[in-house]
């Protein structure tokens, strides 16, 4: 697959819609994070600061977003509410290898006021069938804390599975903690 068909990776389902974020989608994703709830969990950062992402700020995301993409290094899609448009959250895959394994890794964000409508389930699953069809990978894995059991629920509900325990595998909050991998394979 060419590197500009995989930046322009893309798909619909019937809620939502899975894509690469645009110069014109600013006014939405910025209404998206100021729209949070507080926080829920220490997993959810709730409410976040959000004046320092002015749209020129915005702009310099979306062309650092298409150059990930155009290296093969990570591909980041916003998700977006059919129904009207609204930006509901992000879901990336960041490139682990090539060559034989093409494997990668997943990671999701939905935004809190948007929990607990089946969007989280919807967009992983839509968006592993992206990482499948047309990114060209064949192992996705999620990395997830071990107490996060909200993210386990959501890679559980989009067919992933629990694999292992990887001790001491990433440092976070200045020590080195264990991370439940849950995975997925394209069939």
């Amino acid at each position: 697959m060419a590197e500009t068909e995989k930046f322009e990776a893309r798909s619909e389902t019937k809620h939502l819609i899975v894509r690469p974020l645009e110069r014109a989608d600013y006014a939405e994703w910025l209404a998206g994070f100021n729209g949070r709830s507080p926080s829920k969990h220490v997993y959810n950062p709730g409410r976040l600061d959000m004046s320092a992402c002015t749209e020129h700020w915005f702009q310099e995301l979306v062309e650092k977003h298409r150059q990930l993409a155009h290296s093969d290094t990570a591909h980041v899609f916003a998700v977006f509410r059919k129904e009207d448009g609204r930006h509901i959250g992000m879901v990336d895959f960041s490139t682990l290898a090539r060559q034989e394994f093409q494997w990668g890794r997943l990671g999701y964000t939905i935004h809190n006021q948007y929990w607990n409508q089946g969007f989280g389930k919807e967009a992983v699953t839509e968006a592993l069938q992206i990482a499948f069809t047309q990114l060209g990978f064949h192992r996705i894995e999620a990395h997830i804390n071990l107490d996060n059991e909200a993210s386990v629920r959501l890679a559980e509900s989009a067919g992933m599975k629990f694999e292992c325990v990887r001790e001491a595998f990433l440092y976070e909050g200045g020590e080195w903690v264990d991370h439940l991998i849950y995975s997925i394979t394209h069939q």
